[in-house]
């Protein structure tokens, strides 16, 4: 990891010891987090009996034990910074822009023993895709900096972890990890997983010079168009809610917990069973960042709603498309949108040179908060759990 002395002390120098953690969000935003919990809905009321404690089979001990590793290594000073209870609102502060304020400990902030560790965690928490997709987007955030010359804004660093809660067997517990174009909120009961909101995007998408050959989203973009034009017209004109594409589409993004989302565009009872198979295809490519095996319970979960399951499209088609999708259902909603840029030139419209990408767990599980909700009310009048 590459850390310069001179970027650490010019960034302490504007924000303080802490990194972006010493600010306070905007009002909006504040007010935002402020609102009680509810989650992503349709119409403002969650549907009961979504979810359920249960056992999976699929061990998180590996999850549990590297968490312990990796919160060890610390120092106490450290440790206190990184360390949330587990149904902090902390969870909710998370924030895309590079800019945000953040807690915890930031990569520039770790020795090479402490980054070794914390990727050790997310090594058994995510993917050999997942944590490759990581990675990937760290380093074309630091890209990014050589590109504006702007190291102290963007670069490989500035990417925080937060551990919420003591890492469990029986009791809830979870880390954050949270920077520009990647945040993960990775919650843990029992052997239970839930990894949403999960935020992952990039500008630029694909890198050059020494940074040639690394590229993110590309197979969620390829597969989200290659879809679309699997429809035919009926199709496509039912999926498409809006023909003109915009700077930003993406609705779910930080601070809209609480989003009321109706479903739009074609169902999927209306598919072919090619092009049910190419949509759950498209799925995969954001669930499977967790932990293929906890991946596949997931899949199967939200398989049993495919025909509550919408596809929605905005922008065109072809093999330059820009555009915004979205798939939703009582149990996911997934947004890709191309985005107009930000910190490099060139026109303020839509391209591929910048994408964002959100995945929820509607109806109050985002957070794990409806496993939260539910492990707290079985154990409200149990001592030993302590639960208020």
């Amino acid at each position: 990891m590459k850390k310069s002395t001179g970027v650490v002390v010019s960034l302490l120098a504007i924000v303080g010891a802490s990194g972006y953690a010493v600010q306070d969000l905007r009002p909006r935003e504040q007010a935002a987090i402020d609102e009680p919990f509810v989650g992503v809905t349709t119409d403002g009321d969650v549907l009961p009996g979504l979810y359920s404690i249960r056992a999976t089979g699929v061990s998180t001990e590996p999850i549990r034990e590297a968490a312990v590793a990796f919160m060890a290594s610390l120092s106490a000073e450290q440790k206190a910074e990184t360390s949330f209870a587990a149904n902090d609102i902390e969870w909710r502060r998370w924030h895309n822009v590079h800019r945000a304020p953040r807690r915890g400990i930031s990569f520039g902030e770790m020795d090479e023993a402490q980054r070794s560790k914390a990727y050790a965690m997310f090594r058994e928490s995510l993917s050999a895709k997942g944590l490759e997709k990581t990675r990937n987007v760290m380093k074309l955030n630091e890209h990014l900096a050589e590109l504006v010359g702007k190291h102290g804004e963007y670069g490989e660093e500035f990417y925080f972890i937060t551990v919420m809660g003591e890492p469990s067997t029986g009791e809830p517990w979870g880390w954050q990890l949270d920077g520009h174009h990647l945040v993960f909120n990775f919650v843990v009961l029992g052997d239970q997983v839930v990894m949403s909101p999960a935020f992952m995007g990039s500008e630029p998408v694909t890198g050059s010079g020494a940074f040639a050959g690394i590229e993110v989203m590309q197979d969620e973009q390829d597969k989200g168009l290659a879809l679309m034009e699997s429809l035919d017209a009926d199709q496509q004109a039912r999926a498409q809610i809006a023909g003109d594409k915009t700077r930003g589409n993406a609705l779910a993004q930080a601070f809209n917990d609480n989003l009321v989302l109706d479903y739009q565009g074609l169902v999927a009872k209306d598919m072919t069973p090619a092009q049910r198979k190419a949509l759950f295809a498209v799925i995969g490519e954001y669930i499977y960042n967790m932990n293929e095996s906890h991946a596949a319970i997931r899949m199967r979960q939200i398989e049993e709603h495919v025909d509550d399951t919408y596809f929605a499209w905005i922008g065109t088609t072809g093999e330059d498309a820009v555009f915004y999708y979205r798939i939703q259902s009582p149990v996911i909603l997934i947004e890709f949108d191309h985005q107009g840029p930000i910190a490099l030139d060139g026109p303020k419209l839509a391209s591929r040179r910048h994408v964002h990408s959100v995945v929820r767990t509607p109806n109050g599980n985002d957070y794990g908060k409806d496993l939260l909700r539910q492990h707290y009310a079985r154990h409200s009048n149990d001592a030993a759990h302590g639960h208020d």
